[in-house]
């Protein structure tokens, strides 16, 4: 007899996480593409808006059940801890010596960025949301 009932939970995770890897070797890809592709304002803050998708999406799939509300408050709140932590000089100290470092933790604080950090949670949270509702199992009247 075939299986009736919704899909075991650890199924729908594993569907998570591939979704989640996915989207952030595209959100990698896009900000490789701005930072090859445009340069001024756009490709600044176009960067400020996916470091926050990325976060969102490494969010997910270490937490693949989290809702999109969480994910986007986690993603939104590492970016702007980041931020401030800029403010210590620390993290400057650290990229001036290492390429990885100026990548994950910026070395100058920009407040502006803070704003784009928000326009990038939003965008994530809406396309998770999004995912989410394209996932759930349709009802049959």
């Amino acid at each position: 007899m075939p299986f009736r009932g919704r899909r075991p939970v650890r199924d729908s995770a594993l569907r998570a996480r591939a979704l989640a890897a996915c989207a952030a070797l595209l959100t990698v890809a896009a900000g490789l593409a701005v930072r090859a592709g445009a340069d001024g304002a756009f490709a600044k803050y176009a960067g400020s808006a996916l470091y926050t998708v990325l976060l969102c999406a490494l969010a997910v799939f270490c937490a693949p059940r989290a809702r999109p509300l969480a994910v986007a408050g986690i993603g939104l709140g590492l970016s702007w801890a980041v931020e401030f932590f800029q403010l210590t000089g620390v993290p400057a100290g650290l990229s001036a010596r290492s390429a990885v470092a100026r990548l994950v933790l910026g070395s100058t604080f920009n407040g502006p960025d803070l704003f784009w950090y928000a326009v990038g949670a939003a965008v994530a949270w809406g396309v998770h949301a999004g995912v989410r509702r394209g996932f759930r199992p349709r009802t049959v009247a």
